[in-house]
């Protein structure tokens, strides 16, 4: 073998070399109180040692992988980590789910609470999502006496899909960049793979609710478990009929719905234009105007002005700066564990062990795209962190698959959409979601999130394989 720096190595070397890093990775993450970041350099350097390549080779290729990816989506992440941290402070994602709610209607709070989620976790992490809105499931459940378990888990399936499928959250923006993938084109196909996740998961919620059906006690901060809506209505003294949508909800301090959703709608409008100019090949002044605006970087940095000046207008400069701040700080560990991914996908690529792998998944029955997504469950199931997960299976199997006969969008999304298993005890959305609903059996936090992670998991893994034969390269 031979490459830029690379010495002679055999095809079972560079195996070794890999499967010696993979396992140094899980060893450090779950066994030690090594850091995810430091964990994925060490990785990276037997990677490449081991595989073949000369120690100041390896030492490049780490500085060269972590430089590149943080060069494309670094500021990227940033400033949606900002942005979502200002929505959160200032009520905006509470005015999403108002505006959602009524105009949904009676009947379909579980649909809106999940519509609210699905735009609600594009800039918003969806733990801090959760948190946020999981009071307005429980003043609908008091307020209608549907079960808050139906309400809850449709609200955390909208938040967790578009999360794990939907830039600029960090862990599908990572992916892309990995791919080498359009950050426009990466969020087109977010949007339309988390939209039957969802779907499918609101009718879930709607099985588990009426198995689980619970309500929040009306004499106190606890819950009352009952049989059906009948007892729930009784229970909560609401009569025949129930309350109209949003009935009771504090809106003082509210920003109104328009100015609400534009720091997200108006970013992912000027992504797309320059996606879809970019595609076309449009010249002239208008379209390097929107090609510029439209560019990841300066359109996330518009949505960060607009969240500033649009619902943040109240907050005083030093409120201001201290809730960028406090953004800032929760990016910091995301930008090293995406470079870091970075670095190791780059010893990957000039070891030449992506080539070699690639060959033998060629010569096999397994679907190209099954492998990042494959990849990025086992990593998610073993450490619980699905960012982590998308990183480090998209750094592992973007060289793998660069010649592969699979559309680079779909394999991103795999990586992405595979870290969605099974969410259980090393999962922190799994605690969120389960002790904010009043759930404390194991048996039932297993089925109330555990399961609709794992159907969201199933249909993904359909999605992408049948993707994967029909859309082109």
């Amino acid at each position: 073998m031979t490459g830029t720096g690379a010495t002679a190595a055999t095809g079972p070397q560079m195996l070794v070399g890999l499967g010696m890093g993979m396992v140094v990775l899980v060893a450090l993450v779950l066994r030690t109180r090594v850091p995810v970041f430091l964990a994925l350099i060490v990785a990276a350097s037997i990677t490449g040692l081991v595989g073949g390549l000369p120690g100041p080779a390896v030492v490049g290729s780490i500085a060269s992988g972590f430089g590149s990816t943080l060069g494309t989506i670094g500021i990227v992440i940033g400033l949606g980590v900002m942005m979502g941290q200002v929505l959160e402070a200032t009520g905006a994602a509470r005015r999403m789910a108002l505006s959602f709610l009524r105009l949904a209607g009676k009947g379909r709070e579980d649909a809106a609470l999940a519509a609210t989620g699905y735009v609600v976790s594009i800039p918003i992490f969806c733990d801090s999502g959760f948190v946020i809105l999981s009071p307005i499931a429980r003043a609908l459940s008091r307020a209608t006496g549907r079960s808050v378990v139906t309400l809850g888990v449709a609200l955390a399936s909208g938040l967790v899909a578009t999360h794990h499928a939907v830039p600029p959250t960090p862990g599908p923006l990572a992916a892309a960049g990995l791919f080498g993938v359009d950050v426009g084109v990466m969020i087109l196909w977010g949007l339309a793979l988390a939209a039957p996740l969802v779907v499918v998961n609101v009718l879930y919620a709607r099985w588990i609710g009426r198995r689980i059906y619970q309500v929040p006690d009306p004499h106190g901060d606890g819950w009352v478990r009952v049989r059906d809506e009948a007892e729930a209505r009784r229970v909560l003294g609401l009569g025949a009929s129930p309350s109209a949508v949003g009935a009771g909800m504090d809106e003082s301090g509210l920003p109104s719905a328009g100015r609400a959703f534009a720091p997200v709608v108006v970013p992912l409008l000027l992504i797309f234009a320059n996606t879809a100019l970019a595609a076309l090949g449009a010249r002239g002044a208008w379209a390097d105007a929107l090609l510029f605006l439209g560019s990841p970087i300066i359109a996330v940095g518009i949505g960060l002005v607009l969240a500033l000046y649009g619902v943040g207008g109240r907050m005083t400069r030093p409120e201001a700066i201290r809730v960028m701040e406090d953004g800032m700080k929760s990016a910091g560990i995301i930008l090293l564990v995406t470079g870091a991914g970075g670095a190791l996908g780059q010893v990957l690529r000039d070891s030449r062990t992506g080539d070699y792998v690639a060959g033998l998944i060629a010569r096999t029955p397994l679907p190209p795209v099954l492998l990042p997504f494959l990849v990025a469950t086992f990593v998610r199931l073993v450490q619980g962190s699905g960012t982590v997960a998308m990183i480090t299976s998209a750094s592992i199997t973007a060289p793998i698959l660069a010649t592969a006969d699979v559309n680079p969008a779909i394999a991103a999304q795999a990586a992405a959409l595979g870290a969605m298993v099974f969410s259980y005890f090393n999962d922190s959305y799994f605690w969120v979601v389960n002790r904010l609903l009043g759930i404390d059996e194991v048996e039932e936090q297993v089925r109330v999130w555990s399961v609709p992670t794992t159907i969201g998991w199933a249909v993904s893994a359909v999605l992408v394989t049948v993707l994967s034969f029909v859309v082109p390269r």
